[in-house]
């Protein structure tokens, strides 16, 4: 295998310029408008109850969500590196926005949300992005599955229109007692409705799928509620309605101390941001066929959460359920994303007053459905079956998500996971005797028995080296080098297969090699790339102590005449 460079980086342009650029100059006329429009308000449709149910969910106002999608999900469109992406609040944060709303205020969220929008927007312009790819899938899949139980457990409450003598408890295993205890509470017009919303959605999606099934099933319980007066509560009780104007900006509350203080939820807002973001535009990118920049997107959801901020809204991600409802749409450029956020404000300013109407019952039930639709079931499932490793990553990531904290979950999933590619990677070094002329060898006539080499040959041994040598393989490749290097008074080693080598195994080649210098064995090197040679040479494996050959047959040539001039 020979080792080929790779094109020069990227440059800036090509990095951070925002697809909507990219459309324009490809060329923006009527026909995509309309198809950009239609998508538009397709997605704008599913995000005006999502948007106020994350919010509520999240310990904020239901106008607070609307602000989000308005603003960030603006934005988001406006300066991402996908043409597909859907900005707005997002049900993976809202364990994490109730929590610190919870510890800090809304002044506290609202300057973790700016703070995190500082942070997505400097890990975009030092081209970090592409780390956060490095997440084991089976995290992803703990994580998503832990927020979906915590987000169904969160609204039990409105489930069940249940009433708690004190104040409801964050953590879940305080939480489900405490739900047991007010079960006596349970309002059964509540529950009706909460189970209309559900059935609604989900005969809808099965009866007429191109329908806004939440949507619908918002505007039926509404309907009823209004029209029966319905002793259950709605946003107009709850929350004295949605304004019908957006609120000027302003920055929060700034202090050394309160920065300080919200810091550790900024960095979990931005480590989760990256990553749902970046799993969003893969997913629209598997969709469309098209590819993001992973940089420029972080950029854009940076400068989308600080905007957030500023107007009031909590933190914006990109969306996987509404970009790909974009994508389904026939959305053609981020124009349809723009087009959502100016549909959304759209209707506060002409039809704040109907949202009033709205019971929390349903906008838990819509929750209740998102829960549900977040467990990727069947990866789950089979992550489970494939092997222990994965099983383990998995299960430790959604438990930890669930009782102890998000950001300990990802972490020690990700630590496990990275222990248990190391592991696996560790098992590929190997070290074969070669009975064949590889590959490489300039002339294929060239023959072991020509030469009189064998693989018996006790004076001179080929063997085909294989894996990636790194630190993890550290122990197997010294038992490796102890037992090729044992028995031979010539020796070729053969790199053609292994990928990269890495410092500690250069130093433990190195050992060998000097320790078999010492013993009389003379020793070349074959099938190195460039790479691989500036490592080696700067760790010691360097001429007098070994020979660098071009092929195989050459380091047989140079070793026998060596051996014959001695």
């Amino acid at each position: 295998m020979k080792h080929v460079r790779t094109a020069n980086a990227p440059g800036f342009a090509a990095l951070f310029t925002p697809k909507l650029v990219t459309v324009l100059r490809e060329g923006y006329g009527l026909a995509k408008l309309r198809a950009d429009l239609i998508a538009g308000l397709t997605v704008a449709v599913v995000a005006l109850p999502l948007s106020m149910a994350i919010a509520m969910a999240s310990g904020a106002s239901p106008a607070q969500g609307l602000y989000t999608s308005i603003i960030g999900g603006f934005l988001v469109s406006l300066l991402g590196g996908s043409r597909f992406q859907i900005g707005g609040p997002a049900g993976a944060f809202i364990v994490l926005v109730a929590a610190t709303v919870q510890a800090h205020g809304m002044s506290g969220l609202l300057l973790a949300t700016l703070l995190s929008g500082v942070m997505l927007t400097l890990i975009g312009w030092l081209r970090l992005g592409s780390l956060i790819r490095l997440i084991p899938y089976p995290v992803t899949v703990g994580f998503t599955a832990g927020i979906a139980l915590i987000i169904f457990a969160s609204q039990l409450k409105p489930l069940l229109g249940l009433t708690f003598a004190g104040q409801e408890p964050g953590p879940l295993l305080e939480k489900l007692p405490a739900i047991w205890q007010a079960l006596p509470t349970a309002s059964p017009v509540t529950m009706a409705l909460a189970l209309a919303t559900i059935a609604t959605i989900v005969l809808v999606k099965r009866l007429r799928p191109r329908w806004p099934g939440m949507l619908v099933a918002i505007a039926v319980t509404a309907g009823a509620t209004a029209l029966l007066d319905l002793p259950v509560a709605t946003i107009g009780s709850a929350f004295g309605g949605i304004p019908e104007t957006l609120p000027m900006p302003s920055l929060p509350a700034l202090s050394w101390n309160k920065v300080i203080e919200v810091l550790p939820s900024a960095v979990a807002f931005t480590l989760l941001g990256a990553i749902e973001s970046l799993l969003s535009a893969v997913v629209a990118d598997g969709m469309s066929g098209r590819r993001h920049r992973a940089n420029c997107e972080l950029v854009a959801q940076g400068v989308a959460n600080v905007a957030s901020a500023l107007f009031g809204g909590i933190c914006v991600t990109g969306t996987i359920a509404r970009t790909a409802t974009n994508v389904r749409a026939g959305a053609v450029s981020p124009i349809a994303g723009m087009l959502h956020a100016l549909l959304l404000l759209l209707f506060i300013l002409l039809a704040a007053p109907l949202l009033d109407y709205i019971p929390l019952a349903s906008l838990a039930g819509v929750l209740a459905v998102v829960a549900w639709n977040m467990i990727e079931k069947h990866a789950f499932v089979s992550l489970l079956r494939a092997s222990r490793g994965d099983a383990a990553v998995l299960l430790i990531t959604l438990l930890l998500t669930v009782f102890r904290d998000l950001t300990e979950g990802i972490l020690a999933g990700t630590l496990l996971g990275a222990l248990l590619f190391i592991q696996r990677m560790s098992r590929t070094v190997g070290a074969a005797q070669m009975p064949w002329v590889p590959e490489d060898v300039a002339d294929t006539s060239f023959d072991y028995h020509d030469t009189g080499l064998s693989p018996a040959d006790p004076e001179l041994v080929v063997y085909r080296l294989s894996g990636a040598w790194f630190f993890g393989a550290a122990t197997s490749i010294e038992s490796i080098l102890a037992r090729v290097s044992d028995r031979h008074r010539g020796l070729i080693l053969d790199f053609t297969e292994v990928p990269f080598i890495d410092v500690s195994a250069a130093r433990a080649l190195e050992g060998m090699l000097s320790a078999s210098r010492r013993a009389g064995i003379r020793m070349a090197l074959t099938g190195t790339h460039s790479d691989m040679r500036r490592m080696l040479f700067a760790n010691g494996v360097r001429p007098p102590l070994v020979s660098y050959e071009r092929s195989i047959e050459a380091a047989v040539n140079k070793l026998r005449r060596a051996s014959a001039e001695t």
